[in-house]
């Protein structure tokens, strides 16, 4: 649940701590104080898009921080997935920074991590429930996703489809090998034609490689054998001047012709040069010998490299792309050349693919029927507490089109009044009765949804009086077993709150201010008054106001 949220410079709100309790809470205060506010800064901790507008006029940066603690134990293998863990308090902590020049950062348990991941680590952590699910529950494609909740089914939707791709997958092969006649003719000299010119070209790997390093080398032919030729006329001299190793020679007969031992090691490195000198015009001038041969080696060199150059345009950027290609038109082609009896193969697979789909399917679709009386019996009951007594509410489940969603068309019907012919809900429901049909729903599927912290921005949407009553009453009971936090219009359901907060706006400095205020008994009878009344606070309102605060205990 959520344990404490900490806005700072989000709109209107320059510093506000709210620290609901693990039952149930409301929010009121007028209208434009700012209750739009703190859904926008819990959506911003949970990972959801957010706006540099969000940011307070005048403010580089905004933060909003929040602490979870109570997790259920799928919550915390989620957190867990994702490289994360609870601290040693049990509590999980959650950072956003919002920023102006864009370098925001999210951080969980004081580690920086992306929005993706704090996403999917904060749908297990509240669930907010807005006019967005009202508009959700209006389009019956939507109406499966309620039944599967309550059904507990993810296993055989996986198995339904696990089979539901495979029957696609040989399906889409038959299409594909169902080519007419001449086309398959001119597809199988097409690939004829590419293979043979791969084949023929004997790709190896890493031939591109070694290819244009020797071809570097003999580019710079000319210039390696000026050099080359310079060393051994410098080694070995020319018609008119001595070499080095002439006038090493020479230097050897001087030194040796004195015969004095002393000398001796003169002698002896002069040899070794010699020798040494030797051996280096001898590789100079093979090395001459090997270059003046590989004129035709690098005529060679570019006539390999621009084929391959030709084909890597043709059908892929290196070596490896060359050899997959190959690979792939060699099976197309066997494929094609045998395509009849691999379509007979394909189409006793098809048989028995779809026989699978359709006994996946209808395992599913029992799961559902199943769940859908459940659900039926459960929401029925929700909204007669819900000052809708004659309610009749009716899941109805028909065969359709075998989708990756299964083979149901699922959707609610409703009658809200007596005498009234049942019909589809998108059609007949007001707006307090859709809203009071989420709530219902919500109330069914609570059971299965792991979501500690549930929320309820203006659940109250076209409900007064007696029926406000009731949806209070039927929040309570969901608030048993779960956290509810909702921001609320009514007297009636403010007053069954355990915790309630002012959400109240100032003017100071020509700057508007929004503070979240928790109130005792006193000021909540002061502020439901006002809520039932208006800005003027008469004795009976406050009477009123105390009364409606006292049943509800």
């Amino acid at each position: 649940m959520l344990k404490y949220l900490h806005i700072e410079n989000i709109a209107v709100i320059e510093n506000a701590n709210i620290e609901p309790t693990e039952t149930f809470n409301v929010l009121t205060g007028e209208t434009g104080a700012g209750k739009s506010i703190i859904i926008d800064s819990l959506n911003a901790v949970l990972g959801e898009r957010t706006s540099k507008e969000l940011i307070r006029n005048g403010e580089n940066k905004a933060t909003v921080s929040a602490i979870f603690c109570g997790l259920s134990e799928d919550t915390l293998k989620v957190i867990r997935e994702n490289g994360f863990d609870v601290d040693e308090d049990g509590n999980l902590s959650i950072q956003r920074v919002l920023s102006l020049t864009g370098n925001g950062s999210i951080k969980i348990n004081g580690v920086q991590t992306t929005s993706a991941v704090l996403r999917e680590v904060g749908k297990y952590l509240v669930n907010i429930h807005g006019q967005h699910d009202n508009q959700m529950l209006l389009k019956p494609e939507n109406h499966y996703i309620y039944i599967d909740l309550l059904a507990d089914n993810l296993p055989l939707r996986e198995e339904y489809y696990s089979c539901f791709k495979n029957f696609n997958d040989i399906r889409r092969e038959i299409k594909s090998l169902e080519l007419d006649e001449d086309k398959k003719l001119e597809r199988i000299d097409l690939l004829k034609y590419q293979i043979s010119e791969l084949e023929s070209a004997q790709i190896k790997l890493g031939e591109l490689e070694t290819l244009k390093a020797s071809q570097k080398l003999l580019q710079n032919r000319e210039k390696i054998m000026k050099t080359l030729r310079e060393c051994v006329s410098s080694l070995l001299g020319d018609d008119d001047t001595n070499g080095a190793i002439t006038l090493s020679q020479i230097a050897l007969k001087t030194v040796d012709k004195l015969k004095d031992e002393s000398l001796d090691d003169i002698s002896s490195s002069l040899n070794n040069a010699i020798e040494l000198l030797n051996t280096a015009a001898e590789k100079a001038s093979d090395n001459i010998s090997e270059l003046l041969s590989g004129e035709e080696n690098l005529e060679n060199i570019n006539d390999r490299l621009d084929l391959l150059q030709r084909l890597m345009l043709k059908y892929g950027n290196d070596e490896e792309s060359l050899l997959s290609f190959l690979d792939k038109a060699k099976s197309e082609l066997e494929n094609i050349e045998f395509s009849e009896e691999r379509l007979a193969q394909l189409e006793e697979a098809l048989l028995d693919a779809e026989q699978k789909l359709i006994k996946a399917g209808e395992k599913l679709t029992k799961s559902r029927k199943l769940a859908a009386k459940t659900f039926t019996n459960g929401v029925c009951e929700a909204l007669r507490l819900m000052d809708m007594a004659s309610v009749e509410f009716l899941v109805k489940i028909d065969k359709g089109k075998y989708t990756k969603n299964g083979c149901d068309e699922i959707e609610f019907f409703i009658s809200a009044n007596a005498g009234e012919s049942i019909k589809p809900l998108y059609k007949v429901a007001s707006g307090g009765e859709l809203s009071r049909t989420m709530l219902a729903i919500k109330s069914v599927i609570s059971s299965k949804d792991n979501v500690e912290t549930l929320i309820f921005d203006e659940i109250d949407s076209g409900i007064s009086g007696r029926a406000a009553l009731k949806v209070a009453k039927q929040l309570k009971e969901v608030a048993k077993t779960r956290q509810v936090i909702c921001v609320t219009h009514l007297a009636q359901i403010a007053s069954f709150a355990d915790t309630h907060f002012l959400i109240e706006k100032s003017v100071s400095n020509n700057r508007t201010f929004t503070n979240v205020i928790p109130l005792d008994y006193e000021k909540r009878v002061n502020e439901i008054a006002r809520i039932m009344s208006g800005t003027e606070l008469t004795e009976n309102t406050m009477k009123s106001a105390k009364e409606l605060l006292d049943r509800s205990k």
